[in-house]
């Protein structure tokens, strides 16, 4: 693993940068860098685990105060870097079969920790987490259900396709491609996810009434 984080560079992201770019246009947002991911400095001391979707309320508000004080504490910010956004990764060792902890990002606070595979195989699937999970340190919602399932309509790519399954696309908030009322699949990079208008809502980058 070490081997493989060794040699990450911006490289491995720049997909997530080329994403924002599209995604923009979509909403006549023509910034030159709507994002410019860098890699920075490998970190030995690691946060809080992460809690479980199901925990409650209460103890992911008390992980999240505790993990901005580990950002604050092990990567201070100034005042040129306010609109910096800090996404932790973790990369763990690629095993089949292992199931990673829940990856989160602070709503509205710039701060995401992402947990990852240490895998070439699996570097266009970290960026779909990494870009979502940047999106909801701007104020995007997830858009699935307890079961993992994208949520009708929010959660769909096109709720308006006829027939409406198979979808060909992922809400990027959702992350899956809706296969039927019960079944989906991970998109398999960037390339196969959007930002539909709800989350642009969000994120402010769609006014509240704008394309209803």
């Amino acid at each position: 693993m070490d081997a493989y984080i060794s040699q990450l560079d911006n490289s491995v992201f720049a997909e997530i940068d080329r994403f924002f770019q599209h995604e923009a246009e979509h909403y006549s947002l023509f910034l030159e860098n709507p994002t410019q991911t860098e890699l920075g400095a490998t970190m030995s001391i690691q946060p809080t685990p992460s809690p479980n979707p199901r925990d409650s309320m209460i103890k992911t508000i008390l992980w999240g105060v505790k993990f901005r004080y580990w950002a604050f504490k092990n990567t201070p910010d100034d005042d040129s870097n306010f609109q910096r956004i800090r996404v932790f990764l973790h990369y763990h060792e690629a095993v089949d079969n292992k199931e990673l902890q829940h990856s989160l990002g602070l709503d509205k606070g710039l701060l995401a920790i992402v947990h990852a595979f240490a895998s070439k195989d699996q570097e266009q699937q970290n960026n779909i987490v990494i870009a979502h999970e940047l999106l909801h340190t701007v104020g995007a919602t997830d858009k699935y259900d307890r079961n993992n399932q994208p949520i009708f309509p929010d959660g769909y790519a096109d709720p308006q396709q006829t027939p409406l399954f198979p979808q060909i696309q992922a809400e990027i908030m959702a992350a899956k491609i809706p296969l039927s009322d019960s079944e989906s699949k991970m998109a398999e990079s960037l390339s196969q996810c959007i930002i539909t208008d709800k989350t642009a809502r969000e994120i402010n980058w769609l006014q509240e009434n704008a394309y209803d």
